[in-house]
């Protein structure tokens, strides 16, 4: 198709100032597509996730942990703003090797101000730089994937592209946090040295991404802009403000997308805090070897499962008619954390059953979420920006309840079966907005979809 402010002919040649923008030999999707997918689940994780388990464990407030840690969802919340100011300059590939190096410093720096006496504002400034590295590398990595791969492509490397973003989820919620609980309590040493281990360790696999993508990552197609200064792409940037606030429907599409997880926004923040708090503050007493366990494995299997089965069913019966089904199923679910609130169960292996529900409801409540974002807010001449606006609100929906929910907590009397008994009434509004969501393009087709991403 014709270049637009998005896209232009996939064999036009970047500039060729410095080496890493000439165009790389053709490479097999399978050389670069689970690596460029792996290194954006785990560092997404790992600021959005894994750094309130770690503050936790360092002796911080669940009310500080919520309130600063959700402030991390901000570049995720912001990325619009600067997406159209990449590419006057940079191949996509160039900006996906310069923050994956970025980050790779900016966790060990992590590592290093752990011992300090002020390292809770260090970390969080860190965190925060890996989150604006991360956030940008998600615009340019999802942009080299569908401007390198045709579109009969994208469909057969969809489930792979999911499975290998979970794949490093799972490595950051499960694998790293079990690997300090062992260090922890098998090897004896302090919470400090076991985060500085596994922060130290991430930044050397952030590094190892990059170094790879040096020699396999595509440049993916040129923006039409490219060359053209950061004058066109504030043109285009303007542009692309206008048309998606012109959509039909627009405001209640937004409604739709802020509020589809907006219980889950809790459960994401506190779930953690709630099965690491000891039993005499209402929580479950879980260590980070058994928590990670339950997110590394019995969680997120679920949540694949969910995935398939969400895809499976919209591929059946199409979007609009999937779509409140699918917000009853990543609702319902919630009903299980006032569960283990109130019941308190001490067997590990049936809090990860438990656990397991919900990350299933999860999962394939998320399809349509994730659907409804690419089908009917992005469709137009600004797609891909769009798309990402749309994913804007998304992480917004994370921010505010991040920062709201230790507020919450705190009015809840930091008890947990109230707090979670809060939370089912905040899942309500997200199934009565899909009961009445717009579908202004209903003959958008369903194509069968593998693991969603959740970022």
């Amino acid at each position: 198709m014709p270049p637009t402010t998005e896209t232009a002919d996939a064999g036009a040649l970047l500039p060729a100032a410095k080496p890493a923008d000439t165009v790389l030999p053709s490479r097999h999707p399978l050389s670069w597509v689970p690596s460029l997918y792996l290194a954006m689940g785990l560092p997404n994780v790992t600021v959005g996730v894994v750094a309130a388990i770690l503050y936790k464990n360092l002796g911080i407030s669940n009310e500080d942990i919520a309130l600063y840690t959700s402030q991390m969802y901000l570049p995720w919340v912001l990325k619009p703003l600067w997406s159209p100011l990449l590419e006057p300059f940079k191949s996509k590939r160039w900006w996906v090797i310069a923050m994956q190096f970025t980050m790779m410093f900016s966790l060990g720096l992590v590592a290093f101000c752990l011992p300090l006496e002020g390292f809770f504002r260090l970390s969080l400034a860190f965190f925060w730089i890996t989150g604006f590295a991360s956030a940008t590398q998600d615009i340019v990595a999802d942009g080299v994937f569908m401007t390198t791969m045709p579109l009969r492509d994208q469909a057969r490397y969809a489930g792979l592209q999911g499975m290998c973003w979970n794949l490093g989820a799972v490595i950051a919620s499960g694998l790293l946090v079990s690997l300090t609980g062992w260090l922890h309590n098998q090897v004896g040493l302090s919470w400090v040295h076991c985060w500085m281990v596994v922060m130290f360790g991430t930044a050397f696999v952030m590094g190892l991404f990059g170094l790879w993508h040096l020699s396999v990552l595509p440049p993916g197609a040129p923006s039409s802009v490219q060359g053209q200064g950061v004058g066109a792409a504030f043109s285009a940037l303007r542009d692309s403000w206008l048309s998606f606030f012109r959509k039909p429907g627009i405001w209640m599409m937004l409604a739709v997308i802020f509020f589809y997880r907006f219980g889950e926004g809790f459960i994401e923040r506190f779930g953690p805090l709630f099965m690491l708090d000891p039993r005499s503050a209402g929580g479950l007493g879980l260590n980070n070897e058994s928590l990670g366990l339950i997110n590394g494995t019995a969680g997120t299997l679920a949540f694949i499962a969910g995935a398939f089965l969400g895809g499976f069913l919209v591929a059946r019966r199409t979007l609009p008619r999937s779509f409140f089904v699918l917000a009853l199923v990543l609702n319902l679910p919630h009903l299980t954390y006032f569960y283990l609130s109130y019941a308190l169960p001490t067997d590990p292996v049936w809090i990860g059953v438990v656990v397991a529900v919900e990350k299933f409801g999860f999962g394939m409540g998320s399809v349509g979420h994730m659907l409804y974002m690419m089908q009917q807010i992005a469709p137009g001449p600004f797609k891909m920006t769009h798309y990402a606006f749309a994913t804007g609100v998304m992480a917004l929906t994370k921010w505010a309840t991040g920062t709201v929910s230790g507020w919450a907590f705190a009015a809840c009397d930091h008890h947990y079966v109230t707090f979670f008994g809060f939370v089912l009434i905040a899942s309500v509004p997200p199934i009565v907005l899909a009961w009445r969501a717009p579908f202004p393009h209903p003959e958008q087709g369903a194509e069968r979809m593998g693991p969603s991403r959740t970022h």
